[in-house]
Order: C-alpha cells, then structure tokens, then sequence
C-alpha cells in the first residue's frame, strides 16, 4: 500500500466559524488546549464517580479502625475493595451522563485532524477511554456492559453478545439482533494518516459472527448471517454480503467451496 500523503489545507471542508479557523490556524496551540480539556474532563468524570465510594468509606471506616477487633483489618480491605467497585459502577453512569451533555455526537466526516469537526470525536472517544482502560473489562461479559455501550450511543439489538472492550468511536456502531463479537476483537469508525482524519460508521446485520481478534474499521457494512473469521481485518470501505464467510489480512471473501474444503480438512476428512 502506497504511503497515504500528508494532509493539504484544500482538502478540507469550508471553515464553519471562528473556532474551526482558530483551530486550522493554530495547530500547536489547539492541540494543547485539547489535551489539557480531556485532562480536565477525565479528573471531573473520575472525581464525581468517587463521591459514592468517599462517602460510604468516611462513614464506616472510622468505627472499624477504631474497633480493635483483629477483624478489623479484613474489614476494612473488603470496604475499600467494595469502594473500588462501586466506583466503576458509578463511572459507568457519569461517563455517559456526560457524553448525553457535552458536543459529542460524532458525524460522518473527511478532512484533516486540526477541524472543529474532530473536537467531538476527540472528547467522545476521551470519555470513552475513561471506562475502556479502567472497569469496562470487568462488566463486558455482563449486560451492564451492554447498557453503557447504549449509553454511550451504540444501537444494539436484541440478544446480542459482546465479549471484547476494545471499541473506539462507538456512537456510530449499529450491531443487529442476535450477532456476537468475539474476544479482543477491535471495531472502530475511523481511520486516516498524514493528517488525513476519516469518520464513517460501522454497520453490522443480524446474526453476524466475529471472530476472536478481528479488526473492523470505519465504513464497513456487514450484511445478515455473515461469518468474520478470527484476526480478520476489514479495511475501509468493505462490504460484505448476506452469509458471505470472510477472513485473512486484509479480509477477502472466502468462497463456499473453499470454506467447506477447508472444514473438511479441519475434521480430519469427516464432515
């Protein structure tokens, strides 16, 4: 694949106001107050997800310390253990909550980076991250997981079933009823280099499988009944066909007589 140019000015959309031609003028400083807004964000959504586990800990641990009760120091480790917890579970409500009240909705989009069209991609996927590094994995097998991926503004049917956490820009992800998306598998809605910043959504039919470890990135459609094969990585712009099997890097459709062929051989000659 050919080295993907750097980034040209004309290239972009029209400025749509002051803001978007500060930001295209001034990369350097934009940046900068970028990095120190998600900063600022991320202490906010960290801090008011904490409030419950501080108040329950100033409460009850100062009559367990003072106890002298050789109980005590298990009890204390499972109230702080429990706060841990319960922090999570707090961040997997103000982190959405947040998402609903700042400029986060994400759009189809192809420009540069330095466009005030990246700031809600930007501070989306920053929220996200909060719970993708730090409790995501311990509710992504449960439907608690699942309620926070709606709530941060993924359409997700009925009965489906996500055991990987690694998603990026997911307001724009559409999964239909009864798919399944395998373990460390990796989705997510955009893809770019050389300044190049491509936002376009992931869409998934009913009853897709996806494999362990599959990539899917922006502007895939994957019709109904399909079969993403583990490591798979569909590239941008790949459409994929009601109950069509693809696998391999880059993903290519993989033919019936192939696929039976390759059971076969699998099964030991057995079907």
């Amino acid at each position: 694949m050919a080295p993907t140019p750097f980034f040209e000015e004309h290239e972009n959309p029209p400025p749509s106001g002051r803001v978007d031609r500060f930001i295209r003028r001034f990369h350097g400083v934009s940046y900068a107050l970028a990095v120190l807004a998600i900063y600022v964000l991320g202490a906010v959504a960290l801090g008011l997800a904490l409030v419950p586990s501080l108040a329950i800990v100033a409460r009850l641990a100062p009559p367990l310390w003072g106890s002298g009760t050789q109980w005590r120091w298990p009890a204390l480790a499972a109230l702080l253990a429990g706060a841990v917890f319960l922090w999570g579970f707090a961040l997997l409500v103000v982190v959405p909550a947040l998402n609903f009240v700042l400029p986060t909705r994400l759009r189809p989009f192809r420009g540069g980076y330095f466009t005030v069209a990246a700031v809600p991609w930007y501070l989306h996927n920053g929220l996200f991250y909060l719970v993708r590094y730090t409790f995501l994995p311990f509710v992504s097998l449960t439907p608690m997981g699942t309620w926070f991926l709606r709530g941060m503004g993924m359409r997700i049917g009925r009965r489906v079933r996500i055991t990987t956490e690694f998603f990026t820009d997911v307001s724009m992800m559409t999964v239909g009823d009864d798919s399944v998306i395998g373990g460390s598998a990796t989705l997510f809605c955009h893809y770019g280099g050389g300044g190049h910043l491509v936002i376009a959504p992931v869409v998934i039919g009913r009853r897709v499988t996806i494999g362990e470890r599959a990539t899917i990135m922006g502007d895939v459609v994957i019709g109904d009944d399909a079969r993403i094969l583990a490591h798979a990585a569909l590239l941008p712009g790949t459409r994929v066909g009601a109950g069509e099997v693809w696998g391999g890097a880059p993903a290519r459709r993989i033919p019936e007589d192939e696929w039976a062929r390759y059971k076969l051989e699998t099964r030991g000659g057995t079907q």
